[in-house]
């Protein structure tokens, strides 16, 4: 009797077949690591976290802690969450209240950042120092010049710029009022760089929506409201001064390239752009944003390379206001403040060229209505926040209502290699710099593309390095006993 081996085939591929989507399902983990309850902080909206010399993360919340008016809180890898600090703990909220954008590590390892209130007798805001323990000093009111002209109610997130000092957006104040481009040191001298609506009719933008980014040419380049269609616009400004609008959105007529570019860009390392609208766009329910490229060459064409609400129910996502990361695999990665599969918002992977991932859809439980940008741990894996949600009852919370939690911290585990990263941008030689990592003792080689280092291990998580004479810009590579770690962005030997 013949006998055939075609079953015995399809049964191996079936077995196959099973193992690799089994392999494929544990290569990507969603974990809810924390809950905000009200005391220690709620409604971190458009703040993302951000890593400390410590390993630990830190991040700001718009409201709750012991005053109701926002806090910065730290979480660590396993859940831990404390309180670091409570905004208006002085008499008239000297200190500050209500942060609207995250912290940035500076160079001396302390967090800098900004309040969207409180502050001076104008009320108008604050730029701050705070230590990992807690210590916060105030280094500048804003609205502290006659008519507000250097800027008041900061937003959106400051970069740490390559000549050392911040640089940031007012969403008011300024010679007409309607917002500013500043630049801060860290001691607190502020100079105004840019008002918006300097330019007739506002057609250079008002009121910017987040903070700056910089690029390798040393430009820096954000999102504002207003331009020719009302529906905001793209722009660059130089080291120099220069301002120019790059891009009006909802010029289609349909906005159907987006409008309301609410997140913060991502520049990759070929200089192009991309970002995320918060409307617009052609869906098949109806237009729930898009992700856009922006060639900064030639005649900056802007292409639209994702339609959300493009699935039935808007399962893709829709709203996405917490911007891009570029991330070590050459991939963004985001989330959308709305849609999925509960209508409580999606984390999304997607290419430069498009294709597009849905990663997670919240769906209360575990966090809601995420609005902040990812941020990717030196161990490789995904850190974000909602802005509600969660197991705490949503009554404990600072603004009460309904039980539907005060925002949660979580992490999404994709298999990506650990990396280290510098703490600043660039420098010259001979500057001590912090670079941060995971697994750091022992380390036994320091190199500035391909120039040997003299360098000090801190901790697990941190190493002191002195820029060497003769470095030229590129990666920094690190020999720790267990791998060799190289930075996931170059490192610019500034002349």
């Amino acid at each position: 009797m013949k006998i055939s081996i075609f079953p015995v085939r399809l049964t191996v591929l079936l077995v196959l077949l099973c193992v690799a989507l089994t392999m494929a399902a544990s290569a990507q983990t969603f974990t809810s690591v924390a809950d905000l309850d009200g005391a220690n902080g709620e409604e971190p909206l458009q703040n993302p976290l951000v890593q400390g010399i410590d390993g630990n993360f830190y991040g700001t919340t718009f409201t709750g802690g012991a005053f109701g008016q926002g806090t910065v809180y730290r979480v660590a890898s396993d859940g831990t969450i404390s309180l670091v600090y409570s905004f208006c703990s002085l008499a008239r909220c000297a200190d500050g209240a209500q942060p609207f954008s995250p912290l940035v590590l500076g160079a001396d390892g302390n967090f800098y950042g900004t309040t969207a209130g409180g502050g001076g007798d104008q009320k108008a805001g604050t730029f701050f120092r705070l230590t990992p323990g807690g210590t916060l000093t105030t280094l500048h009111n804003f609205c502290a010049q006659s008519d507000c002209q250097d800027g008041s109610l900061p937003r959106g997130a400051m970069v740490l710029a390559l000549d050392g000092n911040f640089y940031g957006v007012t969403g008011y104040g300024g010679i007409a009022g309607l917002g500013t481009i500043f630049k801060i040191t860290s001691t607190g001298a502020l100079t105004r760089l840019y008002s918006f609506c300097s330019q007739s009719n506002c057609t250079d933008g008002s009121n910017p929506f987040v903070g700056l980014i910089q690029a390798r040419d040393g430009s820096f380049y954000g999102t504002a409201g207003g331009g020719t269609t009302g529906n905001g616009v793209l722009f660059r400004f130089t080291p120099t001064g220069q301002f120019k609008t790059l891009y009006n959105f909802c010029t289609s007529g349909d906005c159907s390239e987006g409008g309301l570019p609410y997140g913060p860009l991502v520049v990759t390392a070929s200089g192009d752009i991309y970002g995320t609208a918060a409307a617009g766009g052609v869906g098949v329910t109806y237009a729930g944003g898009t992700v856009f490229g922006l060639t900064t060459a030639g005649a900056f064409g802007l292409n639209v390379i994702h339609n959300f609400c493009r699935l039935t129910n808007c399962d893709d996502g829709e709203f996405p206001q917490g911007g891009l990361i570029l991330a070590t695999d050459g991939k963004l990665y985001g989330s959308t403040s709305e849609g999925g599969f509960n209508g409580k918002g999606t984390l999304f992977r997607m290419t430069p060229a498009g294709a597009f991932d849905r990663l997670h859809s919240f769906d209360s439980s575990d966090g809601a209505y995420p609005q902040s940008a990812l941020v990717q741990s030196t161990d490789g894996t995904f850190y974000g926040t909602t802005s509600n949600g969660g197991p705490t009852d949503r009554t404990r919370c600072f603004n009460g209502g309904p039980p539907f939690g005060c925002g949660t911290v979580f992490r999404e585990s994709l298999g990506l290699k650990p990396f280290i990263k510098s703490v600043q941008p660039g420098a010259t030689a001979g500057t001590s710099i912090i670079i941060l990592g995971n697994g750091l003792t022992g380390s036994t080689s320091l190199k500035f593309n391909g120039t040997t280092a003299a360098f000090t291990v801190v901790s697990d998580t941190e190493i002191t390095a002195s820029v060497p004479a003769g470095a030229t810009t590129g990666t920094i590579q690190v020999v720790t006993p267990s791998a060799t770690l190289t930075s996931n962005t170059a490192f610019h030997v500034l002349p």
